[in-house]
């Protein structure tokens, strides 16, 4: 009985130290974490650069530098993880895979919506397609480093005893708190909540897909084609 006893209580301290560790080393997420909030919400409240601009050089500003921060102030190396080469070729056929899904869903909605019959169209060879793909991609590259391979990778790690649900949730609601004030600049009242929903569920589904599969090039695939199909068809 006094061995059990032993082995239970070094089983509590090791469990003990795990956790202190980790909240040692993730110290610094919230504070850095409201820090961004408030400069990007700055940013875009006071200037208004073009659209290419705020998703290339502005967001890697806003959201590649804290993430070069973190990872280099603690040293966690799951943020970089998700974007090992190795990751690329599966990520990508994944993304597509998601991304296809996706797509044909979001045509049969539009369809649903507008009536009439699919017609073929020449989408690839039209004016400014592979210029907004390359946004795209730019848009999806830095969205997927800063609240999937950095905030969704920490949250996972600070809060392990957190049940999933729990921690999509927190991520999802950081997502909004980025996008809700951006949204209600662009859209008028009866546009924007259809628009904050679509969000809402992207998060979500962004959140649940890296969960599983701590894959950033299957999420940068995925909502470059999200992206795009909404361009085209809404």
């Amino acid at each position: 009985m006094p061995l059990k006893k032993n082995k239970t209580n070094l089983k509590i301290r090791k469990t003990t130290r795990a956790s202190a560790g980790r909240d040692l080393t993730h110290k610094v997420f919230f504070p850095l974490l409201i820090l961004t909030l408030m400069l990007w919400f700055l940013y875009r409240s006071l200037f208004s650069f073009p659209v290419w601009f705020d998703e290339t050089i502005g967001k890697a500003v806003f959201f590649g530098l804290p993430v070069w921060v973190y990872v280099s102030v603690t040293g966690f190396r799951p943020i970089i993880d998700s974007f090992r080469l190795k990751k690329l070729y599966p990520g990508v056929l994944q993304g597509l895979a998601v991304g296809g899904i996706f797509g044909f869903l979001t045509i049969f909605i539009r369809l649903m919506q507008a009536g009439g019959t699919i017609q073929p169209a020449l989408i690839f060879f039209a004016d400014r397609f592979w210029w907004e793909m390359l946004l795209g991609l730019f848009t999806a590259f830095w969205e997927t480093v800063f609240f999937f391979s950095f905030i969704m990778s920490v949250v996972q790690d600070r809060f392990i005893n957190w049940s999933l649900i729990k921690q999509v949730v927190l991520v999802a609601l950081v997502f909004m708190l980025f996008h809700i004030p951006n949204a209600f600049s662009r859209f008028d009242l009866i546009t924007v909540f259809p628009i904050l929903t679509l969000l809402t569920l992207f998060a979500v589904g962004q959140s649940l897909l890296f969960s599983q599969k701590q894959n950033g090039y299957l999420l940068v695939i995925s909502h470059t084609i999200w992206g795009m199909v909404l361009l085209i068809y809404f």
